[in-house]
Order: structure tokens, then C-alpha cells, then sequence
């Protein structure tokens, strides 16, 4: 499958590069986008248009730019109406009131507030339940007949994360089949306009009956945090506490399951590199930043938009247009990387990627990613040290999913 198509119909005749809605080659597309770049015309999944910044300086200080912001209403495109409500990544681009669709002092106020119930401390204390969720999912791969194939992803890398965040925010167990279900519609561009309003509205209706429940029973966790989170007498409104809800939970899993996934799929295809990682030699803390430069979990960041004209590198970035970060794209660059950028290299240091994010804007939940990815991987390949991929990498298929880089599935053999 061809990874994008183009046609000259940007500004001054420039390629306007599509999105391949099906995601068949990732690399391929992010070569283009950066070749394309620093600022790159993009058509999204719906025949949307915007720009992408696809270069690791530009993009680091766009992150810092106050001129880009994330007021859907600054939006040209919002602003005539050509942004359908049925769009299927209309939930992305417009998720409601939180700090991911807020600016300047409001994005402090739910930064700070949401900080609070996530702190460092509330982080570090789920590190023994981590510890012992890997420990029971290890077991049960334990226990398949040798030489059988697993989709790790499933058994390892899905619940491992889900569950985790799921226990952080107090939510009960029976729900996460449902919350999985509907987020895998939320994510995917692929779902049927008539679907996106009965999944966004599915969404609600999950969320509000866990908010309410979780008024009635009060509990240590990271919701009855939220509902008590105070700066100045001011707090997080109902709408505000479930908008964050599901922003935390959809980032907390879908980040986790993709960066376990990615450093396998990654060591695996790189025999030099695992032996040095598996050996001692190299840290897997190096494999862990490595894999989130090189093969970052989130593809693109959906959407800022410009309130003035903006420079960006050699091209003009203009005002009320959208624009996306493409983590794909910036992990090539050469001006940042060296020559080596497009190579998956766990000895490289330093490794200053903005893959969380940079500034203001970085993942609040990034620490919370890390502990996991530190405590699943080794205690992965130290009982297992014979793993290995079922299929040629090159047979591993992404979901359709244009901000995530997300596989269907991890085939492997446990040895």
C-alpha cells in the first residue's frame, strides 16, 4: 500500500502531503514529512488541511509559542464550517474543557490542579502493584505451550497499562472492557461518521456514571483527588474533572502500550542492540528514550492553531491555519540527530527528545510511562530471554490510527 498520496493544491503550487488513513507505512510517511519540512502541507483523514512541523527546532519552539494555541475557535476551517461534527478525529481536535484545549493562565490553573492529584509521590507508590501486575501477566505467559505464538500485546503490553491506570483513577475492573471498546473507536479514523457522535456520546455517559459513583465513595485515588484539588478556593468543575478523566486514561494507556511495544519490536530488529541492552552493557533506561525518539508512541499532536502569521524555518506559518508536531518526522532530523537519526541506537547520549512533549505542554503522565516501560521490560526479557518476534517486522501492521503509532498486534514466540 502506498503510505501517502500528494498532489500540487497547497500554497504556491507546493506538495500537500494526505495522511494514509490506513497507516501502511509509518517510516515511509514520516521520511516524506520531514523531507517536506519544517513546516509541511498535510491533508488529514477527511480531506482536512493543515500544516505539520516536522523538524526537531522548529518544533521545540512552537511548543514554547504563545502565538499558537489551542482555541478550536482561531481554527479558519472551524471558523467556515468545513470541520464536520461526525469528522472521526473531532474528538482529538475538540475534546472540551482541559488543560490539552486550554492556554496561558487557564492551561496553569488545570495543569496545577491536575498536578496535584499526580504527583511524584502518588506515581512512585503504584511502582509494588506494577511490579506485581507484570509479575502475574509474566506467569500466565508462563503457562502457554512452548513454542506457541502470543500476541504480546494483548496478553502483556494492553493490560498491563490499562489496569494501572485504571487502579490510579478508581476505576472498577467490570468497566474496562467498555471503556476499550469505545476508545478504540475514539482513536481510530477509520470509524463510520455515523458512529463518532454515539462513541463520543458513549464516552460521556461511561465517564459521568464513574464520576458520580465516585462522588458517593470516597477513595485514595487519583479522581477523589481531582474532585478535592484546591489552589486559591478555586476548583475543578464536574465538566472539567470528567474531560480530565478521559484525556488521562486515554494518554495513560495508549502511550504505555505503545512505547512496550515499540522498544520489543525495536530489539528485536536490532540483534546488536538487544544483546548490548539484554547483556548489561547499556542501560534500559538508554532502550526506553531511545525507542521513544526513534519510534515515538505518538505520531502527530492534534492541533495548535496560529493567531498571527508565524515563521517557521523558511516557510510562513499562516494565521487562523492549524498545525500538528510530528514526532515521526523530527526523529530524522540530521541538524538534531547526526547522521545517525535514522538509526535505532541505545548508546546514544545525549538523547534530548521532546517525545513527552516540551515546556509547559510536556505529558503530565510522562513519569508514570516510564515507571512502567522500567519495570515490564526487563522483568519481560529476564524471563524470557529467548523472545523473539513471530513475524518479519515488516509484516507488523498499524492500526488506523493517524496520532498514534499503534499496532494491531505483537506475534512473538516466548522460547
Amino acid at each position: 500500500m502506498t503510505a501517502t498520496t500528494a498532489e500540487p493544491t497547497g500554497a504556491a503550487g507546493r506538495e500537500r502531503i494526505a495522511l494514509d488513513p490506513f497507516v501502511g507505512d509509518l517510516a515511509g510517511e514520516s521520511a516524506r514529512l520531514y523531507a517536506a519540512g519544517p513546516l509541511a502541507e498535510v491533508e488529514l483523514p477527511g480531506g482536512i488541511p493543515v500544516y505539520a512541523i516536522t523538524h526537531y527546532a522548529e518544533a521545540k519552539a512552537a511548543l514554547t509559542d504563545t502565538r499558537l494555541v489551542k482555541d478550536i475557535n482561531v481554527w479558519n476551517a472551524w471558523q467556515r464550517g468545513e470541520i464536520p461534527l461526525d469528522w472521526p478525529l473531532i474528538g482529538l481536535v475538540n475534546p472540551g474543557r482541559t488543560m490539552l484545549t486550554a492556554d496561558g493562565a487557564e492551561h496553569r490553573r488545570l495543569r496545577g490542579l491536575v498536578a496535584q492529584a499526580l504527583t511524584a509521590r502518588r506515581v512512585e507508590r503504584l511502582r509494588a502493584g506494577i511490579e506485581a501486575r507484570t509479575k502475574v501477566l509474566l506467569d500466565r505467559l508462563a503457562e502457554r505451550p512452548a513454542g506457541e505464538v502470543v500476541d504480546l500485546k494483548a496478553e502483556f503490553a494492553y493490560p498491563l497499562p490499562m489496569n494501572v491506570i485504571s487502579e490510579l483513577m478508581g476505576v472498577d475492573s467490570a468497566d474496562l472492557p467498555e471503556m476499550k471498546r469505545l476508545f478504540d473507536k475514539f482513536f481510530s479514523n477509520q470509524t463510520p461518521p455515523a458512529e463518532v457522535p454515539k462513541t463520543m456520546a458513549g464516552i460521556h455517559t461511561l465517564f459521568s456514571r464513574i464520576l458520580d459513583e465516585k462522588k458517593q465513595s470516597p477513595a485514595d485515588d487519583l479522581t477523589w483527588a481531582l474532585l478535592n484539588a484546591s489552589e486559591g478556593g478555586d476548583h475543578l468543575t464536574d465538566d472539567e474533572i470528567l474531560n480530565t478523566l478521559k484525556v488521562i486514561i486515554a494518554a495513560g494507556h495508549e502511550t504505555t502500550i505503545s512505547l512496550i511495544v515499540n522498544t520489543v519490536v525495536a530489539l528485536e530488529s536490532h540483534p546488536e542492540q538487544r544483546r548490548a541492552v539484554l547483556s548489561g552493557e547499556v542501560g534500559w533506561d538508554s532502550a526506553v528514550e531511545e525507542t521513544l525518539r526513534w519510534s515515538a508512541p505518538t505520531s502527530h499532536i492534534l492541533i495548535r492553531f496560529a493567531t498571527e502569521d508565524i515563521q517557521v524555518g523558511d516557510r510562513v506559518l499562516p494565521k487562523g491555519e492549524g498545525t500538528m508536531i510530528s514526532f515521526g518526522a523530527i526523529s530524522r532530523d540530521e541538524e538534531q540527530w547526526g547522521p545517525t537519526a535514522t538509526a535505532f541506537d541505545v548508546t546514544r547520549s545525549p538523547n534530548r527528545h521532546i517525545s513527552f512533549g516540551h515546556g509547559p505542554h510536556v505529558c503530565p503522565g510522562a513519569a508514570l510511562s516510564r515507571l512502567e516501560a522500567a519495570v515490564a521490560l526487563p522483568a519481560l526479557y529476564e524471563r524470557f530471554p529467548d523472545l523473539a518476534l513471530a513475524v518479519a517486522p515488516s509484516e507488523l501492521r498499524n492500526k488506523p490510527i493517524v496520532t498514534q503509532n499503534d499496532l494491531y498486534e505483537l506475534p512473538v514466540t516466548l522460547g
